[in-house]
């Protein structure tokens, strides 16, 4: 059985490496994070795979940590899994450090962990080594996470940001902006009140069954920071060609449509949390679309494009009468910042 929770806050004692560091490892962080891979040892030793991993790390500082659809926890899961599976990769463990400001109420700190604790058992990974340290009052804002990801890369499998050829498609995996939004909302800055959650999800599952589908995916990338719109241009620039898009196809949710339509703010630049971007050949769109169809969080996969040999390095968008138009390049500071 669990044990009962750590009450009260978090103190600077709990970063000191003592008996209250000790405690809140094996009562909040263990207690989560348990697996036959977890180690008190100052690293885990794992058996690997042969063949070639990918390994990626990120830190997240959202803020606020708790919002409609996850919190912080959830977020540093799915934020490392996705991008793993981005190149290809299964999942398979992770590490996680925290940074934790003095005060912070520890009640919030279990349901964080247990938040990645769930999360990670749905994405099919383990967490097996981690770290804690305590800031003064004032030197962080609540927790801060990093995570780092291990994931194995199946035989023949490869993708990148610089594959994209003319004449292949672009598939986003669902309705874009609704994390960003979700934020937006959250931090109350503008009295604005809509029906928008977080779409943030883990998608290494769906990726496995898009490939088993494709396997000749040419790329695969995350919409985190900066949208889709950002990450267009990223491929564009990487694989030197242009991207057209169609704004009828490009799915939005209508609530977020209407926050922007408020703002002035452009969907194709709010940051999601739960959908990717793929490119890949024409013909075999369909095969693609639908094997991500079936899979959880890319029921509502779509093609919103094309690459073409026209304007390389740039995204253009065919509008809704039949205009063509270019999109601007993301620059300066991209709003609502997320971390």
């Amino acid at each position: 059985m669990k044990n009962e929770a750590v009450s009260g806050t978090v103190t600077l004692a709990h970063g000191a490496g003592g008996k209250q560091t000790s405690e809140l490892i094996d009562r909040i962080f263990k207690r989560h994070f348990a697996n036959p891979l977890f180690t008190a040892d100052d690293a885990a030793v794992i058996e690997m795979e042969k063949g070639r991993i990918a390994m990626s790390t990120d830190s997240f500082i959202v803020s606020p940590a708790f919002f409609a659809g996850g919190n912080i926890g959830k977020l540093a899961i799915c934020g490392t899994v996705n991008d793993l599976a981005c190149m290809g990769a299964v999942p398979k463990y992770l590490t996680c450090a925290f940074v934790i400001e003095e005060g912070f109420e520890i009640k919030k700190l279990e349901e964080i962990a247990e938040a990645m604790e769930k999360t990670a058992l749905e994405a099919g990974v383990c967490i097996v080594a981690g770290d804690t340290k305590v800031t003064g009052k004032g030197q962080a804002d609540g927790v801060f996470i990093n995570t780092t990801g291990v994931g194995i890369i199946p035989e023949g499998i490869r993708t990148s940001g610089a594959l994209a050829a003319p004449g292949d498609v672009v598939i986003v995996t669902g309705d874009i902006g609704r994390h960003g939004c979700t934020i937006l909302l959250e931090r109350d800055d503008f009295g604005i009140e809509a029906d928008v959650t977080s779409d943030c999800a883990p998608l290494g599952k769906a990726v496995q069954a898009a490939l088993q589908a494709v396997p000749d995916i040419h790329v695969i990338r995350d919409a985190t920071r900066g949208g889709v719109g950002t990450v267009l241009y990223e491929i564009a620039g990487q694989s030197g060609v242009g991207v057209n898009l169609d704004a009828a196809s490009i799915p939005v949710d209508p609530s977020v449509r209407g926050v922007c339509g408020l703002l002035g703010l452009e969907p194709l630049y709010l940051a999601c949390e739960g959908r990717l971007v793929m490119v890949c050949p024409e013909d075999k769109a369909p095969q693609l679309l639908e094997a991500l169809r079936g899979c959880r969080y890319t029921e509502g996969a779509a093609v919103i494009g094309r690459i073409t040999k026209e304007m390389p390095g740039r995204v253009t968008m065919t509008t809704q009468i039949g205009a063509q138009t270019l999109l601007p390049q993301p620059g300066n500071e991209l709003l609502p910042r997320i971390c």
